[in-house]
């Protein structure tokens, strides 16, 4: 079962039930895969609320292999949800919302992030 005060989500993903948490190993896995420079500029990149499939797919691997699943992303990309395309948005908004929104976020309920500093004015 998920714990949010510890950033976990929980999500159907092929017909079970798993849980899912951006941990530091899986936000430096990000950092990496996003050509991030640090925890700033990987919060304004979800901040901007545009994110291709592939960065979904990195998402939720990370989030997966956070919570001590073995999975590629190749297995991740496979995947099925309900409610398809839409479905996978709310997981990965949920994910985000988990690690870097408060605990106040709801489950499935993705909230805008704030602006790194360097873009505030």
């Amino acid at each position: 079962m998920a714990n949010r005060h510890r950033g976990e989500i929980s999500a159907e993903l092929d017909g079970r039930r798993r849980t899912l948490v951006l941990t530091l190993g899986a936000l430096a896995e990000l950092e990496d895969a996003f050509g991030a420079a640090d925890l700033v500029a990987l919060t304004g990149r979800f901040a901007q609320g545009r994110l291709a499939a592939r960065d979904a797919i990195r998402l939720l691997a990370a989030g997966l292999r956070g919570a001590g699943e073995t999975v590629t992303e190749a297995e991740v990309a496979r995947m099925t949800t309900p409610g398809g395309a839409a479905g996978f948005a709310r997981i990965v908004g949920a994910l985000i919302a988990a690690t870097f929104g408060g605990e106040e976020a709801g489950e499935g309920a993705a909230r805008p992030l704030p602006d790194p500093p360097e873009a505030r004015g």
